[in-house]
């Protein structure tokens, strides 16, 4: 823990508070609850110079697990990307109002680390002129997207959840979450979800949506909501306004959502809405175009009649909007870099998501306002918005984490084994002819795993094979692995029905399924052996319709530890199934008709 802790001064006159933060100005609290009032935060903003209003618009990736001693590498890579050695010099350089963690980036090596680089950053933006505590946001979805990995607690996904189809579990998983994230100083996070997931074929969202069903979604949406901000995390709602029913990934490409206005209102809007009404601190912008929405071409991101006319006006929300990474290509395909954080503030963005280059991006704002196409008034209106909301999270009041904070809250056995409960009540049943589950070690002792092996989620052990025969070992099985991967070959194919032959069973994982997979010859050739075989759908519940010779189905929703784990027990009669599809599954030959339906499920 950093020595420079800042202290409250008690006031000597009035009830007010004083908080002295850093070399800036002395802030007068409005109530005991640390939060500031409008024209508090407005005297604030008057006294900043316009470089310091444009940066506080920018939340900024740095590469490093320190603030201010990061490793040569990273400290390279920032050289090249942003022009700065580490996460101190880019507050120094561009005050910006943010940072985001990500993996990739060294920001997340464990939680004492990434407690004490957030303090480091803290401190290097208090030590500024004026100085302001900064916004730490990351993207902790659980399930397939999460930044940090354990020891902190990982819940299953938001599709698993839609499958448990409990409320109360999904608030839980938020708020412990959440709780975890504020211990290590990540005061903003990237989720829920709010995207309804109606097409199958979407490479980008998927298991990361709640289901198909815009209700169902609506609700398991304002669950976490409150549970993340019951933590002290502002959660953040997206892609709007709905990123649900696309075939292209906006982070490679320009999606286009073909709803009419109607469809919109009734497939996309509803869990936002929801959120909205739960209180939602935040929400993040789409990088897709919306015809019915707004003809003009633009994506949604860069777009003043979706962003002000309908998430400002007519959904009626005050809160901070944040744009999806602005290095995606969704927002790069019609203009500049130079030109889409102007655009997006004109539509009515208040924070600047990870730019590609830094400067451009900045200096671009900066004359814009320079050059009259933005008023230091507009701006002044989004600066508000976040500072209210550092407010709101006790920034302005104590910034600062401590590792003993950390060690009282992450990763601790009773959230642990929260997880664990969550996770038992997702796994869904989908096939089970002839009673094949649970397997019984007494008939099924030797199981043969194999499977695809997608690389594992941050921060979970992985394989997924190695997961699943680690689980069954640990329930009394003698289990064998053998990772046969996403796309096995043919060598690959004859090994593991060698491998078969001396077994009770076989279970394996399959990965998005489709009808030219090598996946399907495996398994085929599997079933070829007589030997009786389990499939475990790993990611998306649709590979179920791709094998229906299968005698019995499970789908975990994500290939992370906890669902992996809480689906052995389950295929094992440690748990009984009681997840539900979220989402329909459509027949492989005859897309348009439905093989399973939303709510599908089997008991033992």
């Amino acid at each position: 823990m950093h020595t420079s802790r800042r202290t409250l001064l008690a006031a000597t006159a009035g009830a007010a508070a004083v908080v002295a933060v850093g070399g800036g100005p002395a802030l007068a609290e409005d109530d005991d609850t640390g939060r500031l009032d409008d024209k508090r935060l407005r005297a604030l903003i008057s006294r900043m110079t316009l470089e310091e209003k444009v940066g506080q618009l920018f939340v900024m990736r740095v590469y490093g697990h320190s603030a201010t001693a990061p490793d040569q590498a990273d400290i390279d890579a920032n050289l090249k990307e942003i022009g700065v050695r580490d996460a101190a010099e880019l507050i120094a350089k561009y005050r910006v109002g943010g940072i985001i963690y990500f993996g990739w980036a060294h920001n997340t090596r464990d939680p004492h680390q990434i407690a004490d680089l957030s303090n480091g950053i803290q401190k290097a933006s208090l030590a500024q002129p004026r100085g302001l505590p900064v916004l730490i946001s990351t993207d902790q979805e659980h399930g397939i997207v999460a930044r940090v990995g354990r020891p902190a607690t990982l819940f299953p996904g938001a599709m698993a959840l839609g499958a448990g189809g409990s409320r109360t579990d999904a608030r839980t998983a938020g708020r412990i979450g959440g709780a975890e994230l504020r211990a290590m100083g990540v005061r903003q996070d990237y989720a829920p979800v709010a995207d309804v997931n109606v097409n199958p074929a979407n490479p980008v969202i998927g298991v990361r949506s709640f289901g198909a069903d815009p209700q169902a979604v609506a609700g398991m949406v304002a669950a976490q909501v409150k549970g993340y901000q019951s933590a002290g995390v502002a959660a953040t709602s997206k892609h709007f306004p709905g990123h649900g029913d696309t075939e292209t990934d906006s982070h490679y490409g320009f999606p286009v959502i073909e709803h009419t206005e109607a469809q919109w209102a009734e497939l996309d809007a509803p869990p936002f809405r929801a959120a909205i009404a739960a209180g939602i601190d935040s929400i993040m912008t789409a990088h897709i175009m919306v015809p019915a929405l707004d003809p003009s071409g633009d994506p949604a991101t860069l777009s003043r009649p979706i962003l002000t006319g309908i998430l400002r006006e007519r959904l009626g929300y005050d809160g901070v909007v944040v744009t999806d990474s602005l290095g995606m290509e969704g927002v790069r395909t019609k203009y500049g870099d130079d030109r889409v954080p102007v655009l997006a503030l004109k539509a009515g963005v208040d924070q600047l998501l990870n730019p590609p280059k830094l400067d451009v991006a900045w200096n671009a704002v900066l004359q814009a306002v320079r050059g009259g196409e933005l008023t230091e008034a507009r701006l002044d209106e989004s600066i508000l918005r976040v500072l209210r909301l550092k407010a709101k999270l006790g920034l302005l009041k104590d910034p600062y984490v401590t590792r003993r904070g950390v060690d009282r809250v992450v990763g601790i056995p009773s959230h642990l084994k929260a997880a664990d409960r969550i996770a038992e009540r997702t796994t869904t049943l989908l096939v089970n002819s002839g009673g094949l589950l649970p397997l019984s070690r007494r008939t099924h002792r030797n199981v043969l795993v194999v499977g695809a092996d997608p690389a594992s989620p941050s921060g979970t052990t992985g394989p997924p094979t190695t997961v699943l025969g680690a689980a069954l070992t640990e329930l009394g099985f003698t289990a064998t692995v053998l990772s046969t991967g996403t796309a096995p070959t043919e060598a690959t194919i004859a090994k593991a029905v060698a491998a078969a032959q001396g077994v009770d069973a076989v279970l394996v994982g399959t990965y998005n399924v489709t009808a030219a997979s090598s996946q399907r010859t495996l398994v085929n050739r599997l079933l070829a052996t007589g030997r009786p075989v389990v499939a475990l759908a790993i990611r998306n519940p649709y590979d179920v319709a791709q094998l229906p010779d299968v005698k019995a189905y499970l789908a975990a929703y994500s290939w992370t530890d906890v669902e992996l784990r809480a689906a052995v027990r389950v295929l094992a009669g440690r748990a009984d199934p009681v997840g539900e599809l979220p989402v329909p599954v459509q027949k492989a030959d005859k897309p348009k008709e439905v093989l399973y339906p939303v709510g599908h499920g089997l008991r033992y």
